[in-house]
């Protein structure tokens, strides 16, 4: 259990650096002053190549996981944990390198698929703190072979948690879209959306029998 999460932490250290790495270089080429907004319109063929880069780093991390662990409790778990390490470290990495960002309320371009997200970035950070202790309690549990019973409950709350935080940053994704500058970012929504996931999921956790 401790090796396999040692590696998973080294795996997504070094994909944050990774991630890092081409932002630097996406930013030499078009924003050799600095990152800021209104964001600078890319072509068509760097855009989907960007957008398939993104798809093929989730799909790069799952394919690990499967390699790692049978069950599917505890791919999902590592998954989480591994997407938590990975965006914690991007922004580490990014601060060495760039001296960016300039604090936690800095806005920064998120995600892409299937619009753009945008945020400041104590947003994702706080995800991805909440992911790394969801995936790290749970794959404890797998360990000692107590597998957690969510049911179809958990698992629709859960996807209705995520869906509210995503809305919460394409609501100011729409600024790159326009190329304006984002003004507001919807926490109210953003924190309804982590607070019930995170809810949902303790009260699960300690409530739920554990099967074999």
């Amino acid at each position: 259990m401790k090796n396999n999460l040692f590696w998973l932490i080294i795996w997504g250290i070094a994909f944050g650096y990774l991630e890092a790495a081409v932002v630097v270089y996406l930013r030499e080429l078009y924003y050799p002053e600095g990152f800021a907004f209104p964001a600078v319109l890319i072509p068509d063929h760097i855009m989907l190549t960007e957008l398939l880069r993104e798809a093929a780093t989730l799909l790069i991390m799952w394919a690990t996981l499967c390699l790692v662990y049978n069950r599917l409790q505890s791919r999902v778990a590592a998954f989480v944990i591994l997407f938590g390490v990975w965006d914690i470290f991007y922004y580490i990495f990014l601060k060495l390198l760039l001296n960016w960002p300039e604090s936690l309320g800095t806005w920064d371009i998120l995600f892409l698929i299937p619009a753009p997200w945008v945020g400041p970035v104590w947003a994702p950070v706080l995800v991805s703190i909440g992911f790394i202790y969801a995936g790290t309690i749970t794959l404890i549990h797998n360990h000692q072979n107590h597998f957690l019973h969510f049911g179809k409950g958990f698992i629709l709350l859960e996807v209705f948690a995520v869906l509210i935080i995503i809305i919460s940053f394409m609501i100011p994704g729409t600024a790159m879209i326009e190329q304006t500058l984002p003004n507001h970012f919807p926490w109210y929504l953003f924190f309804t959306g982590f607070l019930t996931g995170i809810g949902i999921f303790l009260y699960s956790f300690y409530r739920s029998g554990h099967t074999q």
